[in-house]
Protein backbone atom coordinates (compact mmCIF):
# COMPACT_ATOMS: atom_id res chain seq x y z
CA UNK A 1 0.00 0.00 0.00
CA UNK A 2 0.97 3.88 -0.73
CA UNK A 3 2.95 4.29 2.83
CA UNK A 4 3.64 8.19 2.35
CA UNK A 5 0.47 11.05 1.74
CA UNK A 6 0.17 12.05 -1.89
CA UNK A 7 1.09 15.74 -2.71
CA UNK A 8 -2.53 16.67 -3.51
CA UNK A 9 -6.12 15.13 -1.83
CA UNK A 10 -7.42 15.59 -6.04
CA UNK A 11 -9.28 12.73 -6.66
CA UNK A 12 -12.51 9.78 -5.87
CA UNK A 13 -12.20 7.72 -2.38
CA UNK A 14 -13.76 4.54 -2.83
CA UNK A 15 -15.62 3.95 0.71
CA UNK A 16 -16.64 -0.47 0.20
CA UNK A 17 -18.28 -2.60 2.70
CA UNK A 18 -16.27 -5.48 4.74
CA UNK A 19 -17.22 -8.47 3.46
CA UNK A 20 -17.79 -11.39 5.98
CA UNK A 21 -18.20 -14.77 6.39
CA UNK A 22 -21.49 -16.56 7.06
CA UNK A 23 -21.40 -18.03 10.66
CA UNK A 24 -21.75 -17.02 14.57
CA UNK A 25 -18.19 -15.46 14.16
CA UNK A 26 -18.68 -13.37 11.09
CA UNK A 27 -15.31 -13.55 10.23
CA UNK A 28 -13.66 -11.11 8.16
CA UNK A 29 -14.17 -12.36 4.67
CA UNK A 30 -10.21 -11.76 2.67
CA UNK A 31 -10.83 -13.20 -0.64
CA UNK A 32 -14.58 -11.78 -0.97
CA UNK A 33 -12.88 -8.43 0.48
CA UNK A 34 -9.76 -8.93 -2.39
CA UNK A 35 -12.06 -8.96 -5.17
CA UNK A 36 -13.77 -5.93 -4.20
CA UNK A 37 -10.96 -3.86 -3.66
CA UNK A 38 -9.84 -5.65 -7.10
CA UNK A 39 -13.20 -4.29 -8.71
CA UNK A 40 -12.06 -0.62 -7.33
CA UNK A 41 -9.07 -0.54 -8.63
CA UNK A 42 -9.58 -1.91 -11.90
CA UNK A 43 -12.47 0.90 -12.50
CA UNK A 44 -9.55 3.38 -11.51
CA UNK A 45 -9.80 4.11 -8.18
CA UNK A 46 -6.73 3.87 -5.73
CA UNK A 47 -8.52 5.37 -2.59
CA UNK A 48 -10.36 3.73 -0.34
CA UNK A 49 -11.43 4.60 3.60
CA UNK A 50 -12.83 1.76 5.47
CA UNK A 51 -15.08 3.09 7.72
CA UNK A 52 -18.80 3.65 8.19
CA UNK A 53 -19.33 1.19 5.36
CA UNK A 54 -17.72 -1.20 6.29
CA UNK A 55 -19.51 -0.69 9.70
CA UNK A 56 -16.28 0.40 11.56
CA UNK A 57 -18.72 2.00 14.49
CA UNK A 58 -19.08 -1.31 15.73
CA UNK A 59 -15.97 -3.49 14.77
CA UNK A 60 -14.61 -5.55 17.62
CA UNK A 61 -11.03 -5.61 18.27
CA UNK A 62 -9.41 -8.65 17.07
CA UNK A 63 -11.35 -7.98 13.97
CA UNK A 64 -9.74 -4.66 13.48
CA UNK A 65 -6.39 -6.16 13.76
CA UNK A 66 -6.89 -8.11 11.04
CA UNK A 67 -8.73 -5.66 9.23
CA UNK A 68 -4.94 -3.28 9.37
CA UNK A 69 -3.35 -6.29 8.41
CA UNK A 70 -5.65 -6.75 5.41
CA UNK A 71 -5.31 -3.29 4.19
CA UNK A 72 -1.27 -3.16 4.83
CA UNK A 73 -0.81 -5.58 2.42
CA UNK A 74 -2.72 -3.88 -0.38
CA UNK A 75 -0.65 -2.97 -3.74
CA UNK A 76 1.93 -0.05 -3.61
CA UNK A 77 -0.50 1.62 -5.85
CA UNK A 78 -3.19 1.97 -3.35
CA UNK A 79 -3.48 3.97 -0.49
CA UNK A 80 -5.63 2.64 1.97
CA UNK A 81 -7.42 4.48 4.89
CA UNK A 82 -8.31 3.09 7.89
CA UNK A 83 -10.90 4.23 10.29
CA UNK A 84 -10.80 4.61 14.26
CA UNK A 85 -13.29 5.61 17.20
CA UNK A 86 -16.01 6.86 17.29
CA UNK A 87 -15.51 7.26 20.58
CA UNK A 88 -12.12 8.54 22.61
CA UNK A 89 -11.37 5.06 25.02
CA UNK A 90 -11.99 3.08 21.57
CA UNK A 91 -9.51 5.40 19.57
CA UNK A 92 -6.98 5.31 21.81
CA UNK A 93 -7.09 1.25 22.15
CA UNK A 94 -7.03 0.91 18.54
CA UNK A 95 -4.44 3.86 17.98
CA UNK A 96 -2.38 1.20 19.59
CA UNK A 97 -3.19 -1.34 16.86
CA UNK A 98 -2.77 1.12 14.28
CA UNK A 99 1.03 2.30 15.11
CA UNK A 100 2.33 -0.70 14.10
CA UNK A 101 1.46 -0.12 10.22
CA UNK A 102 2.76 1.99 7.97
CA UNK A 103 -0.17 4.07 7.07
CA UNK A 104 -0.17 7.82 6.04
CA UNK A 105 -3.38 8.80 8.07
CA UNK A 106 -6.74 7.36 9.72
CA UNK A 107 -10.16 9.14 9.54
CA UNK A 108 -11.42 9.78 13.14
CA UNK A 109 -15.26 8.39 12.76
CA UNK A 110 -17.54 11.61 14.00
CA UNK A 111 -18.61 11.10 17.81
CA UNK A 112 -22.58 11.08 19.17
CA UNK A 113 -21.25 10.97 22.74
CA UNK A 114 -21.03 13.53 25.36
CA UNK A 115 -18.36 16.34 23.46
CA UNK A 116 -17.49 19.62 23.22
CA UNK A 117 -14.71 21.55 20.61
CA UNK A 118 -11.85 21.80 23.55
CA UNK A 119 -12.59 18.40 24.71
CA UNK A 120 -12.86 17.38 20.99
CA UNK A 121 -8.98 19.12 20.04
CA UNK A 122 -7.52 17.66 22.75
CA UNK A 123 -8.59 14.18 22.12
CA UNK A 124 -7.52 14.53 18.79
CA UNK A 125 -4.11 15.38 19.26
CA UNK A 126 -3.61 12.44 22.04
CA UNK A 127 -4.83 9.97 19.35
CA UNK A 128 -2.63 11.42 17.16
CA UNK A 129 0.22 11.19 19.58
CA UNK A 130 -0.57 7.20 20.44
CA UNK A 131 -1.18 6.24 16.73
CA UNK A 132 1.62 8.34 15.72
CA UNK A 133 0.31 9.02 12.20
CA UNK A 134 -2.09 12.47 11.24
CA UNK A 135 -5.97 12.48 11.09
CA UNK A 136 -8.74 12.82 8.79
CA UNK A 137 -11.29 14.67 10.12
CA UNK A 138 -15.18 13.38 9.39
CA UNK A 139 -17.78 16.63 9.64
CA UNK A 140 -21.06 14.82 9.11
CA UNK A 141 -23.57 16.55 11.23
CA UNK A 142 -23.67 20.43 12.38
CA UNK A 143 -23.18 19.33 16.10
CA UNK A 144 -20.23 17.04 15.56
CA UNK A 145 -17.72 19.65 17.41
CA UNK A 146 -20.36 20.79 19.46
CA UNK A 147 -23.43 22.51 19.84
CA UNK A 148 -21.20 25.81 19.20
CA UNK A 149 -20.86 25.48 15.41
CA UNK A 150 -18.06 28.56 14.92
CA UNK A 151 -16.13 27.25 17.88
CA UNK A 152 -16.50 23.48 16.72
CA UNK A 153 -14.66 24.84 13.32
CA UNK A 154 -11.89 27.06 15.22
CA UNK A 155 -10.73 23.79 16.86
CA UNK A 156 -10.80 21.87 13.23
CA UNK A 157 -8.50 24.32 11.47
CA UNK A 158 -6.31 24.20 14.72
CA UNK A 159 -5.77 21.10 14.62
CA UNK A 160 -4.95 21.41 10.65
CA UNK A 161 -2.98 24.37 11.13
CA UNK A 162 -0.50 22.41 13.45
CA UNK A 163 -0.67 19.25 11.16
CA UNK A 164 -2.71 17.02 13.54
CA UNK A 165 -5.27 16.69 10.82
CA UNK A 166 -4.01 16.41 7.20
CA UNK A 167 -7.93 16.43 5.10
CA UNK A 168 -11.57 16.95 6.02
CA UNK A 169 -14.36 14.96 5.06
CA UNK A 170 -17.41 17.04 4.39
CA UNK A 171 -21.03 15.31 5.04
CA UNK A 172 -22.94 17.69 6.11
CA UNK A 173 -26.40 16.96 4.27
CA UNK A 174 -28.15 19.96 2.56
CA UNK A 175 -31.47 20.16 1.06
CA UNK A 176 -29.49 22.55 -1.51
CA UNK A 177 -25.77 22.16 -1.64
CA UNK A 178 -25.03 25.38 -3.43
CA UNK A 179 -26.22 26.98 -0.17
CA UNK A 180 -24.51 26.35 2.92
CA UNK A 181 -23.27 28.60 5.29
CA UNK A 182 -21.33 26.17 7.66
CA UNK A 183 -18.94 24.99 4.29
CA UNK A 184 -18.61 28.56 3.76
CA UNK A 185 -17.40 28.84 7.61
CA UNK A 186 -15.02 25.83 7.38
CA UNK A 187 -13.95 27.39 4.33
CA UNK A 188 -13.36 30.57 5.38
CA UNK A 189 -10.87 29.30 8.44
CA UNK A 190 -8.72 26.38 6.05
CA UNK A 191 -7.81 25.89 2.31
CA UNK A 192 -10.87 23.91 0.39
CA UNK A 193 -7.69 21.93 -1.10
CA UNK A 194 -8.03 19.73 2.24
CA UNK A 195 -11.63 19.50 2.09
CA UNK A 196 -13.23 16.51 0.55
CA UNK A 197 -16.81 16.13 -0.84
CA UNK A 198 -17.84 13.20 1.60
CA UNK A 199 -21.56 12.35 0.55
CA UNK A 200 -20.88 10.45 -2.40
CA UNK A 201 -22.03 11.96 -6.17
CA UNK A 202 -25.51 13.35 -5.08
CA UNK A 203 -23.44 16.76 -4.04
CA UNK A 204 -20.25 16.06 -5.88
CA UNK A 205 -20.53 18.19 -9.13
CA UNK A 206 -22.17 21.22 -7.04
CA UNK A 207 -18.91 20.68 -3.89
CA UNK A 208 -16.62 20.63 -6.94
CA UNK A 209 -17.61 22.97 -9.26
CA UNK A 210 -19.35 25.86 -6.87
CA UNK A 211 -17.16 25.06 -3.58
CA UNK A 212 -13.88 23.67 -5.27
CA UNK A 213 -13.09 20.98 -3.15
CA UNK A 214 -10.71 18.88 -4.81
CA UNK A 215 -12.56 15.41 -4.48
CA UNK A 216 -14.79 13.17 -3.19
CA UNK A 217 -15.86 9.98 -1.45
CA UNK A 218 -18.02 7.16 -3.04
CA UNK A 219 -20.08 4.43 -1.38
CA UNK A 220 -21.95 3.93 -5.17
CA UNK A 221 -18.64 4.19 -6.85
CA UNK A 222 -17.90 0.28 -5.30
CA UNK A 223 -20.32 -0.76 -7.55
CA UNK A 224 -19.84 1.70 -10.34
CA UNK A 225 -15.73 2.98 -9.75
CA UNK A 226 -15.42 3.24 -13.70
CA UNK A 227 -18.45 5.90 -13.46
CA UNK A 228 -17.67 7.28 -10.41
CA UNK A 229 -14.29 8.01 -12.39
CA UNK A 230 -15.48 9.31 -15.28
CA UNK A 231 -17.81 11.84 -13.32
CA UNK A 232 -14.65 13.10 -11.32
CA UNK A 233 -12.77 13.58 -14.29
CA UNK A 234 -15.43 15.55 -16.50
CA UNK A 235 -15.35 17.99 -13.52
CA UNK A 236 -11.47 18.25 -13.95
CA UNK A 237 -12.08 19.04 -17.20
CA UNK A 238 -14.50 21.79 -16.58
CA UNK A 239 -17.24 19.27 -18.13
CA UNK A 240 -19.71 19.97 -15.53
CA UNK A 241 -22.58 19.11 -17.95
CA UNK A 242 -21.39 15.77 -18.63
CA UNK A 243 -20.66 15.28 -14.68
CA UNK A 244 -24.45 15.55 -14.09
CA UNK A 245 -25.40 13.33 -16.67
CA UNK A 246 -23.01 10.81 -15.16
CA UNK A 247 -24.44 11.71 -11.40
CA UNK A 248 -27.85 10.53 -12.52
CA UNK A 249 -27.25 7.32 -13.08
CA UNK A 250 -26.17 7.23 -9.32
CA UNK A 251 -29.43 8.53 -8.33
CA UNK A 252 -31.54 5.29 -8.15
CA UNK A 253 -29.07 3.45 -5.87
CA UNK A 254 -28.65 6.75 -3.68
CA UNK A 255 -32.09 6.87 -3.63
CA UNK A 256 -32.45 3.50 -2.21
CA UNK A 257 -29.53 4.24 0.40
CA UNK A 258 -31.08 7.26 1.38
CA UNK A 259 -34.37 5.57 2.42
CA UNK A 260 -32.63 2.72 3.82
CA UNK A 261 -29.90 3.01 5.35
CA UNK A 262 -26.28 4.41 2.95
CA UNK A 263 -24.13 1.50 4.30
CA UNK A 264 -26.81 -1.34 4.50
CA UNK A 265 -27.73 -0.82 0.95
CA UNK A 266 -24.10 -0.55 -0.19
CA UNK A 267 -23.42 -3.80 1.63
CA UNK A 268 -26.68 -5.35 -0.12
CA UNK A 269 -25.60 -3.83 -3.50
CA UNK A 270 -22.18 -4.92 -3.98
CA UNK A 271 -23.54 -8.51 -3.51
CA UNK A 272 -26.58 -8.53 -5.61
CA UNK A 273 -24.82 -6.64 -8.64
CA UNK A 274 -23.15 -9.84 -8.67
CA UNK A 275 -19.07 -8.34 -7.73
CA UNK A 276 -18.65 -10.55 -4.71
CA UNK A 277 -20.10 -11.81 -1.84
CA UNK A 278 -20.43 -9.48 1.29
CA UNK A 279 -22.11 -11.54 3.46
CA UNK A 280 -23.88 -11.24 6.96
CA UNK A 281 -24.26 -7.24 8.65
CA UNK A 282 -22.98 -7.67 12.08
CA UNK A 283 -24.70 -5.89 15.48
CA UNK A 284 -26.09 -3.12 15.61
CA UNK A 285 -27.47 -2.94 12.45
CA UNK A 286 -29.60 -5.48 10.69
CA UNK A 287 -29.78 -6.74 6.89
CA UNK A 288 -32.38 -5.54 4.30
CA UNK A 289 -35.37 -6.98 4.24
CA UNK A 290 -36.18 -9.90 1.49
CA UNK A 291 -38.90 -7.55 -0.45
CA UNK A 292 -35.91 -4.63 -0.19
CA UNK A 293 -33.05 -6.88 -1.73
CA UNK A 294 -35.56 -7.49 -4.16
CA UNK A 295 -35.82 -3.65 -5.12
CA UNK A 296 -31.82 -3.15 -4.54
CA UNK A 297 -31.14 -6.01 -7.24
CA UNK A 298 -32.37 -4.62 -10.22
CA UNK A 299 -30.73 -1.33 -9.62
CA UNK A 300 -27.29 -2.64 -8.28
CA UNK A 301 -27.41 -4.59 -11.50
CA UNK A 302 -28.05 -1.49 -13.66
CA UNK A 303 -25.64 0.33 -12.02
CA UNK A 304 -22.75 -2.34 -13.06
CA UNK A 305 -23.68 -2.55 -16.03
CA UNK A 306 -23.49 0.80 -17.13
CA UNK A 307 -20.33 0.84 -15.11
CA UNK A 308 -19.25 -1.78 -18.03
CA UNK A 309 -20.12 0.36 -20.80
CA UNK A 310 -18.62 3.31 -19.82
CA UNK A 311 -15.57 1.42 -19.11
CA UNK A 312 -15.38 -0.24 -22.28
CA UNK A 313 -16.26 3.30 -24.11
CA UNK A 314 -13.53 4.47 -22.49
CA UNK A 315 -11.30 1.56 -23.88
CA UNK A 316 -11.48 2.07 -27.22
Amino acid sequence: MLTSLPSTLSGVYAVPPLARQAGPRRAIDVPANDAMRDHIAGGGLTRLIYGGNAFLYHVSFDDYAELLAWMASAPDSQWMIPSLGPSFGRAVDQAGLLRAFPFPCAMLLPSADPRDAEGLEAGAREIVQRAGVPLILYLKELDNWGRDHERGLDAVARLIRDGVAVAIKYAVVRPDPTVDPYLESLLARVDRGVVISGIGERPAVVHLEQWGLPGFTTGSGCVAPALSQGLFDSCVRGAFDAARQMRQTFMPLEDLRDAWGPARVLHAAVDLAGITPTGPIPPFVSALAASQQDEVAPVAVALHAANLAHASLQST
